[in-house]
């Protein structure tokens, strides 16, 4: 028990520590490497407490493809680094006040305010239940159940933010020559082949 406790303090200070090296660090390189850091403890604590089908997600899905997304994306865009700290201390009483709504909505779901939580009260009611079978299954009964009506409603708004980006992202530049599979398929026979006859002995 106090190697676990000790291994869970060591990941929670590296998480939050890496988490506030995210906002504060003026390079989007290393915030987005200090974000790879975070998950990868994260993920370290969901092992602990034996969830580790969430850490592997965690890792497969973030770290190996939503975090090194985000660093491809930052290193081939041309930030200007003097705008973005300019505007920092523009937005920073509306990011503060956002941040503490945040707060205060964890520590309710918690049960640190508002007496007893409704949620903190149910886990622990469930919790021989959720003991007796492996995490997975755990999680797929809650997430294809319960919350199966809000998985497809993500899942709705994960495919109109992509089609957004496609549109937002699809320019028509002139000179720009773009493949054309219709006109392709149904060009005419004059077009596609071209019968040269070349004479005896004169062939390349």
């Amino acid at each position: 028990m106090l190697l676990q406790a000790l291994a869970f303090y060591v990941f929670a200070f590296v998480v939050m520590a890496s988490a506030t090296m995210v906002v504060v660090s003026r390079n989007p390189v290393y915030s987005v490497l200090f974000l790879i850091l975070a998950f990868f403890n994260a993920a370290a604590l969901f092992i602990l407490i034996g969830a580790e089908f969430i850490a592997m997600i965690l890792v497969i899905v973030y770290v190996g493809a939503v975090a090194v997304l985000f660093l491809f994306v930052v290193m081939m865009l041309d930030i200007n680094l003097t705008q973005l700290r300019e505007g920092f201390l523009k937005y920073l009483p509306v990011g503060a006040l956002i941040g503490l709504v945040l707060l205060l909505e964890i520590l309710f779901g918690l049960g640190v305010l508002g007496g007893d939580s409704a949620t903190m009260a149910g886990l622990a009611k469930a919790g021989a239940q959720v003991g007796a079978i492996d995490n997975t299954r755990a999680i797929g009964r809650v997430l294809y159940t319960q919350y199966f009506y809000l998985f497809q409603a993500a899942g709705v708004v994960l495919l109109v933010a992509m089609i957004g980006a496609i549109v937002l992202t699809l320019r028509s530049r002139p000179g720009v020559r773009r493949q054309r599979i219709g006109e392709q398929l149904y060009r005419p026979k004059d077009q596609t082949i071209t019968v040269v006859k070349v004479p005896t002995r004169e062939g390349v």
